[in-house]
């Protein structure tokens, strides 16, 4: 199961340049539609051999210290139910506030690791200043320098042994299909559906987290284990803050899964937040499904569901090669055929090619339309393999990769799903030198 760190503190303390810092440039949801402010606040980071996810809350919490105060505690409390270690930052340089005291009553609630981290450290005379912080009863505070990165060293060291380790999952060898979507999209009714007993027939496996139900699958010739992000606990606590809390159970069941079912509101069309979910779906380079939900409740002409997906298809682009699936899960329409459809993507993603047979194809693809001469440099591609990695990656090796530029990847990269179906799958390509 995936790490997940949390970033939490009153705003304007530094958490969105350590958060940069932690993940480096490396964007996991991108998506350039105005009102999308949540897409740089997920990132990956890697430190000691170990990978993790860091989520920044501030990203979450729009508007002034005293308006949101409150969302500012729920957030922290959100945080602390679906992440695994959470950093606490405070501004050394204004030192301690009332927010910061109230934060500390609901992270003493916890037995998850928290780090109080004081940021803002530049100097030894400031590290005297840090000392105030101890009176919130959290330990000493760790010095750092979110903006030089002085001191985030010696906290990842401590952070990383505080992780869980990875769970080799029980049947690891069966397919994970996740079903993922916004609320209220029809995630329940489809799991429903697919079981036909709310649930019963399927087995529960051990080690599954608290955000997401992972069931056994194994009807109707197939068999894999099924994550169900819908099937959630009620927060009575705390009243949901949706576009966060929907964020942190995709972000689990993405990245635990082989195939994500994505499912859309046919009346809604692709929202921002879609487009979010299917950005994080495409970074984690996981298969998708797109499956269009409440369709029969859609006013229809002879060419309305070419045109709708076309329009999705335009709105995914350039990754557009997905199978798009039109459904009414309440009146049980072509829902096998999502299942179907999950597993051709599932047997997509893990299809390696030969490399006599790739490098017969793809060579011959290159000769009909070469790299364009750049700077008067007449570029050869010699040849041509796939890594041995978890999602189709191939590299092709060249006399000068540094003039290889995207248009001409992506037309390899269209050859590549031309010859050897790779639907519903993310590719990547590698320019190297031979």
């Amino acid at each position: 199961m995936s790490n997940i760190v949390a970033i939490v503190g009153r705003p304007n303390v530094g958490k969105s340049t350590l958060f940069n810092r932690l993940t480096g440039e490396r964007k996991a949801i991108v998506h350039e539609e105005s009102g999308v402010t949540r897409d740089r606040h997920y990132g990956k980071s890697f430190w000691n051999g170990v990978e993790f996810s860091v989520i920044d809350t501030g990203g979450y919490v729009q508007g002034s210290d005293d308006i949101f105060e409150e969302e500012i505690r729920k957030q922290v409390v959100l945080a602390l139910e679906e992440c695994d270690v959470i950093l606490f930052m405070v501004d050394n340089q204004v030192g301690l506030t009332d927010l910061e005291e109230s934060i500390t009553k609901i992270l003493r609630k916890t037995e998850k690791p928290v780090f109080l981290i004081a940021n803002k450290v530049d100097t030894n005379i400031q590290t005297y200043q840090m000392y105030e912080f101890e009176r919130l009863g959290l330990g000493t505070p760790y010095p750092i320098s979110s903006v030089s990165g002085a001191g985030t060293g010696d906290l990842l060291d401590e952070v990383v042994k505080k992780l869980k380790p990875e769970q080799a999952a029980e049947d690891e060898n069966l397919p994970r299909i996740a079903i993922v979507g916004r609320p209220n999209v029809g995630k329940s009714s489809l799991l429903n559906a697919f079981t036909g007993e709310e649930r019963n027939i399927v087995t529960p496996i051990s080690g599954t987290t608290r955000d997401s139900i992972n069931m056994r699958f194994n009807k109707f010739g197939y068999d894999f284990i099924l994550t169900d992000t819908a099937g959630l606990r009620k927060k009575t606590k705390v009243q949901e803050n949706v576009e966060f809390y929907s964020a942190m159970r995709s972000v689990r069941a993405i990245e635990n899964s082989d195939v994500c079912i994505l499912m859309l509101d046919a009346q809604d069309g692709v929202t921002a937040q879609d487009m979010n979910i299917f950005r994080l779906i495409q970074n984690n380079r996981r298969g998708v499904v797109v499956l269009i939900n409440k369709w029969d409740l859609v006013e229809k002409e002879t060419n309305t569901m070419k045109g709708f997906e076309q329009d999705i298809k335009k709105k995914f682009e350039p990754f557009s090669d997905v199978p798009v699936i039109f459904t009414s899960v309440t009146e049980k329409q072509r829902i096998h055929k999502a299942l179907e459809a999950a597993m051709e993507v599932y047997e997509n993603r893990t299809r390696h090619i030969p490399g006599a047979t790739l490098n017969e194809i793809m060579l011959a693809e290159i000769e009909k339309y070469p790299p364009p001469s750049q700077k008067g440099k007449y570029i050869k591609i010699k040849y041509v393999s796939q890594l041995p990695t978890y999602a189709p990656t191939f590299a092709f090796y060249c006399n000068f990769p540094q003039y290889i530029k995207e248009p001409y990847k992506r037309y390899l990269e269209n050859r590549l799903r031309e010859n050897f179906k790779f639907t519903g799958v993310p590719i990547q390509v590698f320019v190297r030198k031979k």
